[in-house]
């Protein structure tokens, strides 16, 4: 029986929401060259899917965070899949932006969450964990406890993990890199060769193919 990271990756390769190219890699914003891409907002057009997603997350905050008493997504990929958990939940919501507005009322945080309250996260995508932890830390710094992080997914980069126990949260993922590359070769999305230079492009992902 697949596992749910295996079953999630599966669908994200099914919608074209992950690419893998190993031979002919994407360039990041960053400059990064990388064998793959991922855009979990893909999730989101297809009702099944969309439903899965929410559900999942849902159950892993009930395993893993039972205590949470509101929900916080990560604007801009995350805010959708946040407001569907924090209604599957019956739970306030807000989400956070990478800064406060330069306009208006100049919020980071939008929505209103009850005082002190203990806040899950949801996130869509972890790459180095930046962005993501400055989520948490805006939340932090307002005075709410951030009990901890689910996401859709995870490269799994070291310099993430990393960051992620300097800033004591714990994050939990519906699947990861790993699986992706695993179910990917065993469908034949990619040949059993490729595994190497996926593997060895997770190991050092800033200096891998550059020039």
């Amino acid at each position: 029986m697949e596992s749910i990271k295996q079953l999630f990756a599966k669908k994200l390769l099914d919608v074209k929401a992950i690419k893998l190219q190993p031979n002919d890699p994407f360039t990041w914003a960053s400059g990064w060259k990388s064998p793959i891409y991922t855009d979990n907002r893909k999730t989101l057009a297809y009702p099944e899917l969309r439903s899965f997603v929410k559900q999942e997350l849902v159950h892993l905050i009930h395993e893993e965070f039972p205590e949470a008493n509101a929900v916080a997504g990560v604007a801009t990929g995350a805010i959708a899949q946040g407001a569907l958990v924090a209604d599957e939940l019956l739970l306030p919501y807000c989400y956070v932006r990478p800064k406060p507005k330069d306009h208006g009322m100049g919020n980071q945080i939008e929505g209103t969450i009850p005082e002190g309250a203990k806040v899950v996260v949801v996130e869509d995508l972890i790459s180095t964990g930046g962005s993501s932890l400055k989520a948490v830390e805006a939340l932090r710094k307002a005075g709410f406890e951030v009990v901890g992080m689910v996401a859709s997914y995870t490269y799994g980069f070291p310099v993430a993990e990393e960051a992620f126990k300097a800033a004591n949260l714990r994050l939990v993922t519906l699947s990861d890199y790993e699986h992706t590359t695993a179910i990917a070769a065993k469908t034949g999305y990619i040949k059993e060769e490729d595994l190497a230079v996926l593997a060895e492009w997770r190991k050092s992902p800033s200096t891998w193919k550059q020039e």
